[in-house]
C-alpha cells in the first residue's frame, strides 16, 4: 500500500478498466480480491486511527459494501467494537459479497440497517467512521438512505477513511452526484483507499477536497504487466537543470508576447495581462522576451530586461509566440498571421475566444499542425474557454475532463492545457496527464497569463509542445505548493518565483 505520491507515475483508470483487470488479478491472488481489498481497508483503519476503539462501517448494497464488510469483519476479530449499517435488506448483490455478509455475521459482527444515531454520539475525534457506501461505478444523485449516511459522517467528530471514492463525488469527473449547485450532499473524507488504481474523479474538480489522503492499493496491478492501457497519468514533478556554461541567451529561445489590448478600445486596458506572461517568460529562463503590445505603446511597468517591439517588427517564423493574453478584441486582426507564421505558438485567453468565433480562424489553428515546417502549438483554455471552442456549455467539460481535453487535441492537432483543478494535458498521440500541484491560490486574476508564459519559455528552451505544457504545469503548481504562509499570492509575484 502506498501514499499516492506526486514524484510516482501513477496510473488512471476508469471503472470500466478496472473491471476489466479483475479477472486477471483475481487469477494472481489466492483470496478473493473483495477479501484483499479488505483486508487492506481494515490495516489502513488501524493506521490512520491507531487509538479508535470504535468505528462504524456503512455498507453500501454493491461491491464497496462487500469490502466494507470484509473490512469490518477484521476489525472485529483484532478486538474493535464495530457497527455496520448494511442499505439493503436483502444484502449485498453479488456473489463475494454475499459470502463477505456471511462471513461478518458469522463472526458476530453487529449489523442492522439503518444509522445508529446515539452510538455514533459518542464517537470522537479518535474513533473512525468506514464509508463503504458507493463505488468506482456511482453516478446517480443519492438515495435517502445513503444522504442520512453521509449527513451522518458529515455531522460527526470521527475522521472517515472512503474506501475507492467519496461518497457523492462522480468518480470519473470529480464533481457532485447530481445538482452541482448549493451545498454538496457528499462525503469530506481524511483518507480515501483506492484500489487497484486511482481513479480521475479524485484528482480533479471538487475531489481534490473530498478525497483527503489518497492511499493506493494495487491488489497486484502493474502497467508494465497487464494490457490495459490507463486513461490517463499523473504528471510528473518539475525538476530545474542548470544552464551549461558554454551557453549564450541564444541558446535559450526567443519568446514573443503578444496582447494587452489598449483603453481605447473599450475603455478598459488589459496590458498588465501581457506583462505577465512576459514577466515570466523572462524568469522562467527564456534567453531574450519581446513584449508587443497591441495599444501600440510601449509599457511602463515591463521589466527592462523586456524588449518592446510593435507588431510589424516581429519575426514570427523565428520566435516562441505567446498570444492573447489580454488581448480583447484587437487580437483578432491579428490572429490569421500569428497562426500562420509563427514558428511555436501558445494561444491562451482572447486568442481561443477569437477561434472560437471564426470557422476561418479554426481552420488556420487545425492547418499548423500539417505545416511543411514543424510548428507546435499549446492552447490553455480554462473549462469556459474550452466549451465555447467545443460548442458545449462549461458543465460538459467539466462532467469529463479527460474527454474534454482529448475532444480539443483532435479537432485542433494541438497541445492542449485544459486548467482548473487537477489541469489536464493532453496532445496528440499521447496518454493525458493530469496535474496535482498547485492550491485554490492559483484561482486569481493573470495566473493564467503566467501560466501561458512558463509554457512559451519551456518550449523555447527546446521541450516539445507537449513536454513543455507538462513541466510548466507541474512548475505553477509547485510554486503555489511552496507558498510561504502568511504571503500573499498574486500573478506578478508568481511570475517573480519562477526559475
Amino acid at each position: 500500500m502506498h501514499i499516492l505520491s506526486r514524484s510516482h507515475a501513477w496510473p488512471v483508470l476508469g471503472a470500466a478498466q478496472v473491471r476489466q483487470l479483475e479477472p486477471a488479478l483475481q487469477a494472481l491472488s489466492p483470496t478473493s480480491l473483495m477479501q484483499s481489498a479488505g483486508l487492506a481497508c481494515a490495516r489502513l483503519a488501524l493506521a490512520v486511527a491507531p487509538h479508535a476503539r470504535r468505528i462504524w462501517v456503512a455498507a453500501g448494497p454493491g461491491n464497496n459494501g462487500g469490502d466494507g464488510l470484509e473490512a469490518a469483519l477484521h476489525l472485529h476479530q483484532w478486538g474493535k467494537e464495530v457497527v455496520v449499517s448494511l442499505l439493503s435488506s436483502d444484502g449485498p448483490g453479488r456473489e463475494d459479497a454475499q459470502a463477505a455478509l456471511q462471513r461478518a455475521q458469522q463472526a458476530g459482527v453487529h449489523i442492522q440497517s439503518g444509522v445508529p444515531t446515539e452510538w455514533l454520539a459518542q464517537l470522537d475525534a479518535q474513533e473512525l467512521c468506514i464509508d463503504a457506501l458507493l463505488g468506482i461505478g456511482a453516478s446517480r444523485p443519492l438515495s435517502a438512505d445513503l444522504q442520512a449516511c453521509v449527513k451522518a459522517m458529515q455531522k460527526g467528530k470521527a475522521p472517515v477513511l472512503a474506501i475507492d471514492v467519496p461518497t457523492g463525488l462522480n468518480p470519473q469527473s470529480g464533481q457532485w452526484l447530481g445538482d452541482d449547485s448549493g451545498d454538496a450532499m457528499a462525503v469530506h473524507a481524511d483518507h480515501t483507499l483506492s484500489l487497484i488504481a486511482v481513479q480521475a474523479g479524485l484528482l480533479m474538480g471538487h475531489g481534490r477536497d473530498a478525497s483527503g489522503q489518497i492511499w493506493l492499493e494495487d491488489l497486484g496491478y502493474r502497467h508494465s504487466q497487464h494490457s490495459v492501457p490507463p486513461l490517463a497519468w499523473l504528471n510528473q514533478p518539475y525538476t530545474s537543470a542548470p544552464k551549461p556554461h558554454a551557453s549564450h541567451k541564444g541558446s535559450h529561445g526567443d519568446v514573443a508576447v503578444i496582447g494587452g489590448e489598449g483603453m481605447a478600445s473599450n475603455g478598459m486596458g488589459m496590458g498588465g495581462a501581457a506583462v505577465l506572461a512576459a514577466t515570466a517568460a523572462l524568469h522562467a529562463g527564456a534567453g531574450r522576451v519581446i513584449l508587443s503590445l497591441l495599444s501600440g505603446q510601449a509599457s511602463d511597468s515591463a521589466p527592462p530586461d523586456v524588449m518592446q517591439r510593435e507588431f510589424m517588427q516581429l519575426e514570427l517564423e523565428k520566435l516562441h509566440v505567446v498570444c492573447g493574453c489580454g488581448g480583447g478584441t484587437a487580437v483578432q486582426a491579428l490572429l490569421p498571421e500569428v497562426l500562420k507564421r509563427s514558428r511555436c505558438l501558445v494561444l491562451d485567453a482572447d486568442g481561443l475566444n477569437a477561434v472560437a468565433q471564426g470557422s476561418a480562424l479554426q481552420d488556420a489553428l487545425r492547418q499548423r499542425a500539417a505545416h511543411p515546417a514543424p510548428q507546435a502549438t499549446v492552447i490553455t483554455p480554462h473549462p469556459l474557454e474550452a466549451a465555447r471552442l467545443l460548442g458545449c456549455n462549461t458543465a460538459q467539460v467539466q462532467n469529463d475532463r479527460l474527454k474534454a481535453a482529448q475532444e480539443l487535441t483532435e479537432r485542433f492537432q494541438c497541445s492542449v492545457v485544459l486548467k482548473g483543478s487537477g489541469t489536464v494535458i493532453a496532445a496528440p498521440g499521447q496518454t493525458p496527464r493530469i496535474n496535482i500541484t498547485g492550491n485554490g491560490r492559483l484561482a486569481i486574476g493573470g495566473t493564467g497569463d503566467v501560466l501561458a508564459g512558463l509554457v512559451g519559455a519551456r518550449m523555447a528552451q527546446g521541450l516539445s509542445s507537449f513536454d513543455a505544457a507538462c513541466a510548466a504545469v507541474a512548475q505553477h503548481g509547485q510554486v503555489a505548493d511552496t507558498w510561504p504562509q502568511g504571503e500573499a499570492l498574486n500573478a506578478s509575484r508568481l511570475a517573480h518565483r519562477l526559475a
